[in-house]
């Protein structure tokens, strides 16, 4: 199950081109140590290019010149909004360029960090924009050298290299953002995984010794005056499960524990899990309590025929060689359909069959009579089969479950199996 977006933590949801150091103009914008290096580097770039364009001021009049020099300071001194005001600043020196030379180098950094920090629907006007105001400038004011079109061509070369430059930046960041979101997506993926697969198991491993419990407790309520052996027994029971319950609460609690002060970074450590050599320990604990459950494995080896089942001994598979995953799945669904049974029909007799084989595929069945049960039931959540179905599917099998015509109640996993 997805988790809800109004859950995610917020920044999962913040926009590229706030990660990217966007100013809103509402807000002063906090640089780091590299983005005063940038700043600098940028601030230099248009003195440099304003320096440049001072060159070719001799023989202009001497009003033009003053003109040019307070422009062309104040230009460079506005290269310092740029974080703030980026379209503001690219726009005026555009336009200012279009006369004066000496805010050229204000207007390239302007639209460098348009490109920089919006996206194409915004600065690709900008640009546009700076190579229209190259006109005029090459119509009124032409190099000698170079004449009209000649500094017209210069000037959409040098606009056309910073927004280019500005657009490969944008890419950048922008590819970085994303793998930076992903990772967090993953991380936070693989928490909720760890949480859901805790939980399953605290469900599948507590229920089966808790249902254990109340089977016992139901026996002495229900015969008070049994012999004192019968009662003895029972408590020893009670008190054997109790102890188990326990120790299966501390291991998961240990790993919830690790995890935590992990902070869920690296591998967390798996209690020591069933495998299906623990299913006849379990299926003989189930009859200790009074349950009548029959078990049967019939486990075929790859070159066997599916028609010519044999039993497990002569098979030449034992139920230990079969892979610890899909032995502890299997283990589970087994687990769970007892539980089930004791609650729903605690006096009825219960079939288990495992059998399959690799390529096969392992099939896990559990059948038993729907009988009437009078007495209190054991409370459930009804999350059991749920979670079980999420964990068979997990596992690449099918899990089919419900009455049956002949009035069973059949519960039927299919697991693959990889030769």
């Amino acid at each position: 199950m997805s988790e809800p977006r109004e859950h995610v933590p917020e920044y999962r949801w913040v926009l590229p081109s706030v990660l990217l150091g966007d100013g809103d103009g509402r807000r002063p914008v906090r640089r780091s140590t590299r983005d005063w290096i940038v700043d600098i580097v940028m601030f230099l770039a248009a003195c440099l290019l304003a320096l440049l364009g001072a060159t070719e001021l001799d023989g202009e009049p001497d009003g033009l010149v003053l003109a040019e020099q307070v422009t062309g300071a104040l230009s460079c001194a506005a290269v310092w909004l740029r974080r703030r005001w980026p379209v503001t600043l690219a726009l005026v020196s555009a336009a200012m360029s279009s006369y004066l030379e000496l805010v050229g180098g204000a207007s390239v950094v302007g639209l460098f960090t348009v490109a920089v920090h919006r996206p194409f629907k915004i600065s690709g006007p900008v640009a546009a924009f700076n190579i229209v105001a190259l006109v005029p400038l090459g119509v009124l004011r032409p190099d000698p050298s170079l004449g009209p079109g000649g500094m017209v061509v210069l000037g959409v070369a040098i606009v056309a290299t910073a927004f280019a430059w500005g657009i490969v930046v944008r890419a950048r960041r922008q590819l970085v953002w994303s793998l930076r979101q992903r990772a967090v997506i993953a991380a936070e993926d693989a928490k909720r995984l760890e949480r859901e697969r805790i939980a399953r198991e605290m469900h599948d491993v507590l229920a089966h010794r808790i249902s254990m419990l109340s089977l016992h407790a139901g026996a002495l309520e229900f015969r008070p005056d049994a012999p004192a052996e019968d009662i003895a027994r029972a408590a020893s029971a009670i008190r054997d499960n109790a102890h188990l319950a326990l120790q299966d609460l501390r291991e998961v609690i240990g790993v919830l524990r690790h995890a935590s002060s992990a902070g869920g970074d690296g591998p967390v450590p798996d209690p020591p899990q069933p495998t299906l050599a623990d299913l006849r320990s379990l299926v003989e604990e189930c009859r200790q309590a009074g349950m009548k459950v029959s078990y049967t494995a019939q486990l075929t080896p790859e070159a066997e025929d599916v028609d010519t089942v044999v039993p497990t001994a002569a098979s030449g598979i034992a139920e230990g060689d079969v892979p610890q995953g899909l032995g502890r799945t299997v283990y589970r669904v087994v687990q769970e359909a007892l539980t089930n049974a004791r609650k729903h029909a605690p006096d009825a007799p219960v079939t288990v069959t495992v059998r399959g084989g690799p390529g096969e595929g392992l099939t896990a069945e559990v059948r038993n009579p729907r009988w009437a049960h009078h007495g209190r039931r054991i409370p459930g959540a009804g999350a059991g089969l749920i979670g079980l179905t999420e964990r068979v599917e997990l596992a690449g099998g099918t899990l089919a479950y419900g009455p049956e015509p002949d009035g069973d109640f059949r519960l039927r996993a299919w697991l693959p199996w990889s030769p």
